[in-house]
């Protein structure tokens, strides 16, 4: 698969592709880079929409608010999502951060992308 083609599928189901390019994508920095942020990131907003339900559920109607708060995050990430598999295209795979959260995912990206040989 070209690098292209890769950077945009480490980002199409978020950070389970993110994973799968990790170890496919190994021989290439770039494409490393791109899965390892998608990891990064997807993983996050996974993480914290579980613990805004988590909370949510135990807080009853005062919950709607973290449910609320939990949408913002869920659609924040939509767009993101969609961002980095444009930007992932028209760089042509090449070694770009994250619109938007870029500066600060792409650090944890690159101690993760460096950590896997």
């Amino acid at each position: 698969m070209d690098k292209k083609t890769s950077a945009i599928l480490s980002y199409a189901l978020g950070w389970l592709t993110g994973i799968i390019f990790l170890f496919v994508g190994k021989n290439d920095p770039d494409v490393k880079f791109h899965a390892a942020q998608s990891v990064v990131f997807f993983g996050a907003v996974s993480v914290v929409n579980i613990v805004l339900s988590i909370v949510g559920s135990l807080l009853g109607a005062v919950g709607i608010i973290f449910s609320l708060v939990g949408l913002v995050v869920a659609v924040f990430a939509v767009v993101v999502w969609i961002m980095a598999m444009i930007q992932a295209n028209n760089t042509g795979g090449v070694r770009a951060e994250l619109p938007l959260v870029g500066k600060y995912v792409a650090p944890y990206a690159d101690r993760l992308a460096a950590s896997i040989n």
